[in-house]
């Protein structure tokens, strides 16, 4: 499967490095978050990944919720934790979990149909900042640190009208954010849309920190940043290790 080169597999272990993290970010989703680059100070793979790596290997099923538990770092060794049916589990060796997943309803093992959900989910997602967030912060008057900025993932959820419903148009319908002092709550409320109608939803869960009052000339240079470092493409300064 196309996402066979962001991971590897030793000893019944799942390992991720920070070069392949960093590459499927860059590469899959258009994500520049400078916090998943290789050299990072606080370096973390993208739960973008992590959600395409246990839809590939478990299924996609018409329910299902991703709650991320823990930041995961370079290289950690992770098990997959099955709890019935229902409940799925990322942990390392000492047990703490970086991410659970529920799920029901049918589910398809279809690689073609799992690729192009995973390829519409990640693309979209990968669109949160600028294009999405910088308007909402705006809007709101609030933004992040620029020399910090935190932007986390909680959760996702996705329901589906069938299993077939998983290669339709991934489209925004809805922002919302929830400003508390320095923490700052973000839902992105996404439809599945084919030949006109909804045939599915998806929703986001962000969490900001470090929140301050709304700086345009700030804002303006992290926008750039973003799109120098996009100019450079994704593969700048990356080794990639072997799957």
């Amino acid at each position: 499967m196309f996402l066979d080169s962001f991971y590897s597999v030793q000893d019944g272990r799942l390992h991720i490095s920070a070069p392949q993290a960093s590459l499927f970010a860059k590469e899959v989703a258009g994500d520049f978050n400078p916090i998943h680059d290789p050299d990072a100070r606080r370096f973390c793979v993208p739960g973008d990944l992590l959600f395409a790596v246990v839809v590939s290997r478990f299924g996609l099923s018409r329910h299902m919720k991703f709650q991320f538990r823990a930041l995961l770092g370079d290289g950690v060794p992770l098990v997959f934790r099955e709890s019935g049916d229902d409940i799925i589990e990322l942990c390392d060796d000492s047990g703490k979990i970086y991410l659970e997943v529920t799920r029901q309803g049918e589910v398809t093992r279809d690689e073609q149909i799992i690729e192009q959900f995973i390829r519409n989910y990640v693309a979209a997602s990968g669109k949160n900042f600028p294009h999405t967030l910088q308007p909402l912060l705006e809007s709101n008057g609030v933004m992040f640190n620029p020399d910090r900025p935190m932007v986390m993932y909680a959760s996702m959820s996705l329901t589906l009208n069938s299993t077939d419903a998983a290669s339709a148009n991934l489209e925004l319908h809805h922002t919302d954010l929830a400003a508390n002092g320095k923490r700052g709550d973000v839902s992105l409320a996404y439809r599945l849309i084919a030949d006109g109608a909804v045939v599915g939803e998806v929703d986001k869960q962000l969490v900001l920190g470090g929140l301050r009052p709304y700086c345009a000339e700030a804002m303006s240079g992290i926008v750039d940043e973003f799109y120098r470092l996009k100019a450079r493409g994704p593969r700048y300064g990356i080794e990639t290790t072997g799957s």
